[in-house]
């Protein structure tokens, strides 16, 4: 069952299942908009579990608009192994925003999916949003960026590889939700004994990875371990970004950070509230 509820400090929650949104809106258009997100999430979940099937294997015929936005989302990093799964917070977190900004009077809005967010910010606006690992990311109205999407694995859904955090900038939030499992899937160190790895299946029944080996656990790495993996996920976001599929990204793995692109600038030393 859908619930809707409003937090302490003013913010909507809405949860249906698995979703689980943080929506916030500015400007003198905030109550409309959020009437708007409500009514938009309202048999959101139905339109995705109606093509889950499709949604969990690499190519398929997608018929929903949120379905379309995940396929097209991850089609650019084919032949390698990703699903339409793989761009479904974003996407999820993307349609409830293009809901609250069809109508006037929204300066600054924000759709959070459990740390995949979608931004909208009119001219000459900014918002600042926390990381998983901390420190904190600013958005600008000027730059391209409006979707911020963290994957890893020890994040909420299971990962190839083992960085810790990926944070990835992109245009968009299903872009950035892509983008960020494929970067951590390239932080890795393949056969190295510190690291733990069961088949998808045997942690997740219906998972789309199926037996390919996910990350369980990581044990200590060494200085050159670190960056061997970092390096191969930072030249794996560099090169997404050359072709326009990211605008910048943070790789973090046992205190190390690695940044790309425009996340040298946009990342803050210290959370903003």
């Amino acid at each position: 069952m859908m619930q809707v509820s409003t937090l302490s400090d003013g913010r909507l929650h809405l949860n249906h299942g698995p979703i689980d949104l943080i929506v916030q809106v500015w400007g003198p258009g905030q109550a409309a908009a959020l009437q708007r997100a409500v009514a938009r999430f309202d048999g959101l979940l139905e339109e995705l579990v109606a093509e889950l099937p499709a949604l969990r294997v690499e190519e398929a015929s997608l018929q929903g608009p949120v379905a379309r936005v995940m396929a097209a989302a991850v089609a650019p990093y084919r032949p390698a192994f990703i699903t339409p799964m793989a761009a479904v917070a974003g996407a999820v977190a993307e349609a409830v925003l293009a809901a609250i900004v069809a109508g006037p009077g929204v300066v600054r809005a924000y759709v959070n999916n459990g740390g995949d967010i979608a931004v909208h910010l009119a001219e000459s606006q900014r918002l600042v949003c926390a990381m998983a690992q901390g420190g904190a990311v600013r958005l600008r109205s000027e730059a391209p960026a409006r979707g911020i999407a963290t994957s890893g694995w020890r994040g909420r859904s299971w990962s190839l590889g083992i960085a810790d955090a990926v944070t990835v900038l992109a245009r968009t939030a299903a872009m950035a939700d892509a983008a960020a499992t494929m970067i951590a899937n390239a932080v890795d160190l393949p056969g190295h004994p510190a690291i733990t790895r069961r088949p998808a299946v045997q942690m997740q029944a219906d998972s789309d990875l199926g037996a390919r080996p996910v990350t369980v656990a990581v044990g200590p790495l060494s200085g050159t371990d670190i960056t061997t993996a970092l390096t191969r996920g930072l030249h794996a976001a560099e090169a997404f970004r050359a072709r326009g599929l990211i605008e910048g990204a943070a790789l973090f793995l046992q205190g190390e950070v690695r940044l790309s692109g425009a996340m040298t600038d946009a990342l803050l030393e210290h959370h903003h509230v």
